[in-house]
């Protein structure tokens, strides 16, 4: 019999199928529908970077920019090599107009991988 956890009646394998639909929704432009699946998920798994990192973008797609920082930072407290989560809190701290902040983040992601979405952001030549 599957483990069910707390008193949700959830179970693993249901929590993983949440976080896929979250992903769905946020690639068919619903980032709403795809952070209350997460919420769940990370409820019960909150040691889980993915879907703190799925919930970070569904966040920002929402324009969301408080919520998207705090777990783009928790994100980077755990994994902080992690360039794409460097360059989407760039991308946060730009919106909320805080450039200084962003072009460190920026500069980041760019050290950490020479994606050329990275590289152009980082503006090393400034």
């Amino acid at each position: 019999m599957p483990e069910i956890s707390g008193s949700t009646g959830r179970t693993p394998e249901t929590h993983v199928i949440d976080f896929r639909a979250a992903e769905q929704l946020l690639n068919a432009r619903d980032p709403r529908g795809a952070v209350k699946l997460l919420d769940g998920v990370i409820a019960a798994h909150p040691e889980n970077t993915a879907a703190r990192l799925l919930r970070a973008r569904a966040f920002f797609a929402a324009a969301q920019l408080r919520p998207a920082e705090l777990e783009f930072t928790i994100v980077l407290e755990r994994e902080p090599d992690n360039a794409f989560a460097h360059f989407a809190l760039a991308r946060t701290y730009e919106r909320q107009g805080r450039p200084d902040q962003a072009k460190r983040h920026f500069r980041l992601a760019a050290a950490l991988d020479p994606n050329p979405q990275y590289l152009k952001a980082a503006d090393f030549d400034s």
